[in-house]
């Protein structure tokens, strides 16, 4: 040490210390050194990178800092080329050089300049000075002459036209030495006059060339960029000048123009290739780590080290502003104590001071707004790269859409094992116990770790809510940085003020970490039980939404509520859960720095010290300092767990199984390698046993849970994670006829398998495939395709875009599903599906796939909008596009999964002929699955069939002829071909019933009419999403605070005073505590002031979990001073000497701080019991709403859009809400007291005070205003992803087929960018917001500063007081101001809520004084229904659809509806339902108007079965009769009359079929031809004996796969018959589906209406004739009226009738006509040549 000061005498023999600046050879010294060290270090770096050739900083270091994404390498990814770029951008960079030369020569001239002057003056010192400091003066010239220099030559050597940062920090340098020079001599005055002219000239030339280099740009934008466009749609941040990037007043136009306008989505300029989606995920997907945790941080290390480094910087310049307050405030007191002399030095120096504080807050802000700028690209890059990450996952991995998920066991399940437990607790051993009982906790512990296999529900969760909360946590990491960083400095500072004793007081914070890390535990458990109930829930709601339709149909709407509200309500649970967590965590830490500072000072006065004013004062402040970073800290703990339970959730699924890269033309892009079963062309498997896909289980965890499942209830089924997957198995399989297996729910589901697959599908050929149904002949399209597990063998098919065949198609497989998949856009744009349009092509192809008539029909024509899963078509449409989609692609293999199933025999006919033959499918590979073998054989050239999951039979067609195989396989099909050729009409596929939105179904009149107005926009079926403008109504408020009790929010209101009180009560008590000190006559009170920038928390509001707000958060800034007071003391009081009584004083500061505590502690919890009841009650009422909502109104709303108003909004609700709300009362409320206090105390503050106020509210509407567009804009644009993604899931087979991912994987990043585009300039503006706000605030504070010194004689105290309460001000409107967004924001989610809640209604369900008799309506009846001049309309503005229709029908006839696509009678079977209300006459029912009861009444005595039957998640007993109101034997019986299963399990296939009795029922009406001669025996066939375990039994436990994927069509339709049958209704609405069945299980269906529906009045909307041609009567609709309506033989002989004329057209007369006769003689029909149930082979 002592030759350290020996040194500083040999140098400065003046200075106490190198850094007493009052010296001025200590100032010359670091003002010349600082800049020369810099320089040096420069040159150093450049020196080594020339001469040492390995790289200085290793590898694993300096990739951390490398940029990420640097803007040239962003423009080339996103342009997909780039390599050719970069010359290009060199030359165009240095012409841009030349353009700005003046800078250069401006740089090169002044610094040369500036260099002959200091060179000059060191002459003049080496010249002039004393021989001892000759040395020193020149010297430090010389240096600064040489930094001078490096400053002239550097932009000559080495010219650049981007900002140069040396040059920036050199400069800076210089200018603070110089600064520092000038100030220290105008103070203590010893220079030459030459001195002062190199030092103004110095700063003067400073200012000019740190203006020049402030201009220049950050980056020169390559030729792939209009200039012109920059600022307007490109994002200015890129390329702005230096200076604009340090104010960001690049941001300030879009403010200017959102403050007066209302901001759209063109408004917004777009994203920096730096932060878009797509080159971002690019760069990422190619950094391939071991972990998605060390891949996100090495993406984004660079932008988070900056944010650490800076948010160190600002933590410095955050405490030297209290320093600076103390040295001014110390200048006041010297000035009050001296004799008043004119001009003391220290006088002076406090006005450098208060300058200094102000460029000291101007830093902080700068680097604040810096470092948060870092944080936030750092979070947005890594929420795109998850987005992006899981959505290309979702398109590579296997299709598990049809598994019933594991975990989902039935809800009475918990409550059996425990039973269950306690009766095998009884003969259990005591050990066993404990092995049972450790077990079942490690199956709780495992129940909720996060498991592959997610469904669609998962999936977007993880999109919306796990990426979401990574990002979020990202934003906010600084915290975790800067807290133990302040603590650290309050410590030191403590540790010298109080000794020992200072962390007597932490000794409390160590008994409460015990306790904190059992909360943060808990809290994690409360995580991952809420995420997995939300999961659930979303699910619920998903199926809920839809199959709403459905729902309605069958008058369910009360139980799918309840099930909605029962899994909300287990969601709650877990919320509540988590919200005593927070309470007990708020508890925890704000009682902890009270607690620390009591036992502190109890600590310090029982070591008997004596506790002084200014120790006193000193370290309460120090210790409020710490009280902010200890409440972060926890809360950031649970956070940073949050995250990793997030992260965790994300991985796993990133993890899951992906299809192999020969499917995924995403992952052959990732993989140029071979791949085998390219090397040959064509199509086919070699070999291959096949199994559906299922989720992986791991082995370990499943003999976990076996053993913990064997433990905990013996007869659970005996793993969880068993999948059922039966997609196409056998169903018809027997089943042991024993009644009990029927209940059993644990035998284990087989599963459905292809086994020894060998077929080649010929090229260039027609290939069929036939079999039937669930013989596996989808699973063969679907082991082509590569969609199941392959087990063995190998799949041959190549895909190669790239690739184009000599007829000029490429190697590429479309597809068209058996459900066709359809996307929520116009028509033309689904059968283009993204290829060129091609306008002779695509006519071709519209006229081949018959959608010719279908366009005419339709208002729009091809531009008419489908809604989503093409709600607005008919099935047979809707299959016709998806087939015109699959021909059009010019691709060489096309593969057809029954399309000619959904259309009529006519068309069917046109199909084959103008497209199977046709010239669109010449030279190309067509497999065909169908039943019509018989149409397509004769231009077919081979045929498969399937049985059972075997190729029972292969050839091509001649072969097989000539082996007399096909015979029997066509004799087989020709009796269903035949009855099928006879029962399809003429009729187009008339529109199904649920699915035609009304504006779609105009009249044949009505279609004419709207011809004339051609070339207007075709009509959007779904509009636009609703976004609100200007400030958040008042009525919104109201509903939210209705919802959650005005009584809470009184409180809460009463807790924000009681407070402010308290916070004012402890400053007082401090000031009474301090005037208790005997004081000696001429001290003045000293004062310590503690301060804090409210910068310090820019992101609070979003990242504190749950929003914990409480008082402390806004302004930190306590003020402890005392005045000079008469001895009587404070109040009027006599107060005990402090001195001689310290603990009474410790004890009562101790009591107030608790007391806060509380305060804040009640008010949270009552904000949490307002924010959950609000979520209860808003939840519950969308709910019902959404549910009893019109028709229309789920026909024209996107799934997606509901479901964002059931995921993100609900959850803004449970979680944010309430904490804005309060945090603004808190906000305002210390606003408030702090303009009270200056008022009174200093009311000369309040004219600046008004002024600052003034350019405070300008600022702040126009950045609210602004942040309110952006975000509205956000949360709109975000519903788009997540419905687009529900949408892809669904088709992702389809997707996968026809290659299409990487379309729609840009797709995403558009979306993603488009909403990334709102919440990255949302947050720019409010960056802009915040460093405005600090320069105002810095400038507020100063300006009372020099007010106070140059006016306040009364010394120091008043002063402090006054400049604390500046501060105050300005930090509370800041934070008002932000809090004031985040809950408009908030409030957002209500107001969206709220729009759902004024929904159109359905009438009412129940109307209690006009309920119908328990009998109504009878089946007795004489006129049953009757129709009385009924006329239609779907909207008051639209053509009639029905226009005066009346009819009578009896009770028990059965009803044929038939007419064209568009004759209404789709309408008048919905009618009945009361889906539409009449617009005149009206529907009575068995002598009841049906206008008069409530809905739920008529829909639940009627029954509808639609032609699309959905299923729904659980077992099959809970779709036959979700009520209970069934025994089993009842649902098993209704079972067997479908046929869907059987009595007869084990007969051989072999032997021939025996008759079984199960349907000797008597018949009730002549069967029909199609019973064929033994009417009604229908028998199953099960396969041969060895083969029967592979079949699958169902059961009333059998698992249901959501929306019932796990069964085929056809079974999905026998199950809705069952379900109608059990209802036994006297009226039955049925819209005919037999589309995509085989004829066997057709036959089943006829014959179960036949038989078991003959008690009710049957109405069938029939699409073929053959159906409805033994009917009692039939109605036929034209044009919305009744155009006849007799019994079909009177009508077939009618002349020119319609009914004759479809007759006549269908191409089968004949057998019509007889089956005719036959009904009307009453007798049997004429038979046609029967199908024979014998088996070819027998």
């Amino acid at each position: 040490m002592s030759t350290n000061l020996g040194h500083h005498h040999t140098w400065c023999p003046h200075a106490t210390s190198v850094v007493d600046i009052s010296d001025s050879c200590i100032r010359d010294a670091w003002s010349s050194l600082t800049p020369a060290a810099i320089v040096a270090l420069f040159l150093l770096v450049s020196l080594l990178r020339r001469t040492v050739k390995k790289p200085i900083i290793p590898e694993s270091i300096s990739k951390l800092w490398r940029p990420f994404l640097p803007i040239e390498e962003a423009e080339a990814l996103e342009g997909d080329e780039g390599e050719d770029e970069t010359d290009e951008d060199l030359k165009k960079a240095t012409s841009t050089g030349q353009r700005s030369v003046w800078r250069t020569v401006l740089f090169a001239v002044t610094g040369l300049f500036q260099t002959l002057v200091w060179l000059g003056l060191a002459s003049y010192h080496f010249y002039t000075d004393a021989p001892k400091t000759r040395a020193l003066g020149g010297l430090f010239a010389l240096l600064t002459a040489g930094t001078w220099f490096y400053t002239g030559l550097r932009p000559v050597i080495r010219p650049s036209a981007t900002a140069m940062s040396d040059l920036l920090v050199v400069y800076i340098a210089l200018l603070c030495g110089g600064v520092l020079k000038l100030g220290g001599e105008m103070i203590h005055s010893h220079w030459e006059p030459l001195e002062w002219v190199a030092a103004w000239l110095n700063i003067g030339s400073l200012l000019v060339v740190l203006s020049a280099l402030f201009s220049m740009p950050l980056n020169i934008p390559s030729s792939r960029i209009n200039k012109d466009d920059i600022g307007i749609t490109i994002a200015p941040d890129d390329y702005t000048s230096l200076f604009g990037w340090t104010t960001f007043s690049w941001v300030y136009p879009i403010i200017k123009r959102g403050r007066y306008t209302t901001l759209n989505e063109d408004d917004v300029w777009n994203l920096s290739s730096t932060v878009r989606s797509k080159p971002v995920f690019k760069k990422f997907s190619d950094m391939k780590q071991p972990s998605l945790l060390k891949q996100l941080w090495l993406a984004n290390s660079r932008d988070l080290i900056l944010d650490f480094a800076l948010t160190f910087v600002s933590v410095i310049f955050q405490y030297s502003s209290p320093v600076f307050l103390k040295l001014i405030l110390d200048s006041i007191g010297q000035r009050d104590d001296t004799t008043r002399s004119p001009d003391p030095p220290s006088y002076k120096a406090a006005y450098i001071y208060a300058v200094l504080m102000f460029l000291s807050t101007l830093c902080k802000a700068e680097a604040d707004v810096q470092h948060l700028w870092y944080g936030r690209r750092a979070s947005t890059r890594i929420r795109s790269e998850l987005m992006a990450a899981i959505y290309d996952k979702a398109l590579k991995r296997k299709d598990l859409s049809g598994i019933v998920q594991p975990t989902e066991n039935q809800p009475a399940s918990e409550d059996d094992s425990k039973k269950k437990m306690s009766k095998s607790k009884k003969k259990m051993s005591r050990a066993e116990k404990k092995r049972a009982a450790k077990e079942a906790k490690k199956l709780e512990k495992s129940a909720d770790e996060p498991k592959a296999g997610a469904d669609v529900g998962k999936i977007v969760n993880l999109m919306a809510g796990d990426a979401m909360r990574m990002q979020q946590t990202i934003s906010g990491i600084y915290f975790l940085y800067s807290a133990p960083l302040e603590i650290t400095i309050a410590c030191i500072l403590l540790y010298q003020l109080l000794g020992l004793s200072a962390f007597a007081g932490f000794f409390v914070l160590l008994l409460g970490w015990p306790l904190n890390s059992v909360l943060s535990r808990r809290s994690i458990r409360i995580q991952k039980g809420v995420l997995g109930a939300r999961d659930k829930r979303m699910g619920v709601l998903n199926e809920l939404i839809g199959a709403v339709k459905f729902i309605k149909f069958f008058a369910w709407e009360d139980r799918w509520i309840q099930r909605a509200l029962d899994a909300r309500e287990a969601e709650m649970k877990w919320m509540i859960k988590g919200r005593i967590n927070s309470v007990m965590f708020n508890l925890l830490w704000t009682l902890a720095p009270i607690l620390v500072s009591i036992f502190s000072f109890f600590a310090y006065v029982w070591a008997g010290n004596e506790l002084t004013i200014s120790t006193a004062f000193t370290s309460i402040a120090l210790f409020n300092l710490i009280r902010t970073p200890l409440n972060v800290i926890p809360t950031w703990i649970v956070q940073l767990l949050q995250a990793g339970v997030a992260l965790k959730r994300i991985s796993v699924y990133l993890d899951e199984e992906e299809v192999d890269p020969q499917v995924s033309s995403l992952m052959r892009a990732d993989s140029p390698t071979y791949l085998p079963g390219e090397e040959e062309l064509g199509l086919g498997l070699e070999h291959a046993d096949l199994k559906w896909n299922e989720v992986a289980s791991d082995k370990k965890d499943e003999e976990e849970q076996v053993d913990a499942s064997t433990a905990t209830s013996p007869t659970s089924p005996s793993s969880p994670e068993i999948t059922l997957q039966v997609e196409d198995a056998d169903l018809e399989a027997g089943v042991e006829t024993s009644q009990s297996l029927l209940f059993s729910p644990d035998i284990e589901q087989p599963r459905f398998e292809l086994k020894d697959i060998n077929v080649r599908f010929p090229e260039g050929q027609l290939t069929v495939v036939t079999g039937p149904t669930a013989s596996g002949k989808t699973a063969l399209l679907m082991a082509v395709l590569g969609e199941m597990t392959l087990k063995a063998g190998r799949i041959i098919m190549h895909k190669n875009p790239s690739r184009i065949d000599e007829n000029g198609y490429i190697h590429s497989i479309s597809f068209a599903a058996q459900t066709p998949w359809l996307r929520h856009q116009s028509i033309k744009e689904n059968v283009l599906f993204g290829s060129l349009y091609d306008e002779e092509r695509y006519k071709q192809v519209i006229d081949a796939c018959a959608l010719q008539p279908d366009l005419e029909m339709l208002e729009d024509g091809d531009a008419t909008e489908i809604g989503a899963r093409g709600v607005s078509l008919s099935g047979g449409q809707k299959a016709r596009v998806a087939l015109a989609r699959a021909v059009y692609a010019r691709t060489k293999y096309v593969l057809l999964d029954d399309p000619l199933s959904a259309v009529d025999s006519h068309t069917s006919r046109y199909l084959y002929e103008k497209l199977l033959c046709g010239p669109l499918l010449a030279n190309r590979t067509v497999v065909l699955v169908t039943h019509h073998v018989e149409l397509v054989l004769p231009g077919a050239h081979y045929l498969v069939r399937m049985l059972d999951g075997r190729i029972d039979t292969q050839g091509t067609v001649e072969d097989l002829r000539d082996q007399g195989l096909l015979e029997h396989i066509t004799y087989d099909a020709a009796a269903d071909v035949h009855k099928e050729e006879m029962s399809r009409s003429d009729e187009k596929d008339i529109e199904t019933s649920n699915n035609r939105p009304v504006d779609e179904e105009p009249s044949e009149g009505a279609a004419a009419d709207t011809t004339a107005g051609e070339g207007k926009k075709p009509r959007k079926l779904v509009k636009e999403e609703h976004r609100e403008t200007g400030g958040v109504k008042w009525s919104i408020y109201k509903s939210y605070l209705k919802a959650s009790s005005y009584w809470i929010w009184g409180f809460l209101a009463f807790m924000v005073v009681v407070v402010q009180v308290l916070g004012a009560s402890e400053k007082l008590w401090i000031t009474v505590w301090g005037e208790a000190y005997p004081k000696p006559s001429n001290e003045t009170s000293p004062t310590f002031f503690s301060f804090r920038s409210f910068a310090a928390m820019p992101d609070y509001a979003e990242n504190l979990p749950n929003g914990i707000h409480s008082h402390h958060h806004y302004h930190e800034s306590v003020f402890h001073t005392l005045a000079n007071v008469n001895t009587r003391g404070t109040f009027g009081f006599e107060w005990p000497d402090a001195s001689v009584h310290p603990y009474f004083y410790v004890g009562i500061y101790g009591a107030i701080g608790i007391s806060i505590a509380l305060a804040n502690v009640l008010s949270v919890t009552a904000q949490y019991t307002a924010a959950l009841r609000a979520s209860r009650v808003l939840f519950k009422k969308l709910l019902v709403t959404v549910v009893k909502a019109t028709f229309r109104f789920h026909d024209t709303t996107p799934q997606g859009r509901m479901l964002n108003r059931f995921g993100k909004d609900i959850e803004t609700i449970d979680s944010s809400l309430a904490g804005s709300l309060q945090a603004v009362n808190t906000a305002l409320a210390s606003f408030f007291a702090a303009i009270v206090i200056i008022a009174v105390v200093f009311p000369y503050f309040l004219v600046p005070a008004l002024l600052i106020g003034l350019a405070y509210r300008e600022l702040a509407i126009g950045y609210l205003n602004t942040g309110r567009d952006l975000r509205r804009m956000e949360s709109n644009s975000r519903s788009p992803i997540f419905s687009d993604f529900g949408e892809v899931l669904e088709g992702i087979v389809t997707v996968r087929a026809f290659s299409a991912e990487s379309r729609f994987l840009d797709n995403l990043h558009a979306k993603i960018d488009t909403t990334t585009k709102m919440w990255w300039t949302f947050w720019m503006t409010n960056r802009w917001l915040l460093l405005n706000f600090d320069a105002l605030g810095g400038l507020a504070v100063l300006v009372t500063t020099l007010f106070s010194i140059a006016t306040l004689s009364k010394g120091a105290g008043l002063a402090g007081l006054c400049i604390t309460s500046a501060m105050t001000f300005t930090s509370s409107v800041y934070w008002a101001c932000r809090f004031w967004t985040a809950l408009e924001l908030d409030l957002n989610s209500v107001e969206r809520i709220v729009e759902y809640l004024n929904l159109p209604q359905e009438p009412p369900a129940i109307i209690e004084n006009n309920r119908p008799p328990a009998y109504w309506p009878s089946s007795t009846s004489e006129s049953l229904i009757r129709v009385e001049d009924l006329v239609v309309k779907y909207a008051p503005d639209l053509p009639a659809v029905l226009h005066d229709v009346s009819f009578t029908l009896k009770a028990g006839e059965r009803v044929g509806l038939l007419g064209r696509t568009g004759s209404g009678k789709s309408t008048l079977a919905m009618s009945i339902l009361r889906f539409v209300d009449p617009t005149e006459g009206k529907i009575i029912i068995d002598g009841i108007d049906i206008s008069t009861i409530g809905v739920h009444d008529l829909r639940s005595r009627l029954t509808f079965i639609p032609q699309d039957a959905a299923l729904f998640s659980g077992t099959l007993r809970d779709n036959l009769d979700p009520f209970g109101e069934h025994t089993d034997a009842e649902c098993i019986d209704v079972l067997r009359r479908v046929h869907m299963i059987t009595d007869s399990a084990y007969v051989s296939r072999v032997a021939s079929r025996e008759h079984s009795a199960s349907s000797s029922r008597v018949q009730s009406r002549a069967a029909s031809i199609i019973d064929g001669q033994e009417s009604g025996n229908l028998v199953s066939s099960a396969s041969s004996a060895t083969e029967v375990d592979t079949k699958t039994r169902i059961t009333l436990d059998t698992k249901v796969s959501p929306s019932g994927t796990n069964f085929s069509q056809g079974q999905r339709q026998l199950i809705a018959m069952a379900r109608a049958l059990l209802r036994r209704s006297a009226i039955i609405v049925l819209d005919e589906a037999t589309s995509s069945i085989d004829f066997a299980t057709d036959a089943k269906i006829q014959t179960a209406i036949r038989e078991e529906f003959g008690g009710s009045l049957l109405l069938t909307v029939a699409h073929r004739l053959r159906t409805v041609i033994d009917y009692d009567r039939l109605i036929v609709l034209d044009k919305g009226e009744i155009a006849e309506f007799d019994t079909p033989h009177n009508l077939i002989h009618k002349e020119n009738g319609i009914f004759r004329q479809m007759c006549l057209k269908s191409g089968t007369f004949t057998e019509l006509e007889a089956a005719a006769a036959a009904k009307a003689a009453g007798n049997k029909p004429i038979d046609l040549p029967a199908p024979t149930d014998e088996d070819p082979h027998s």
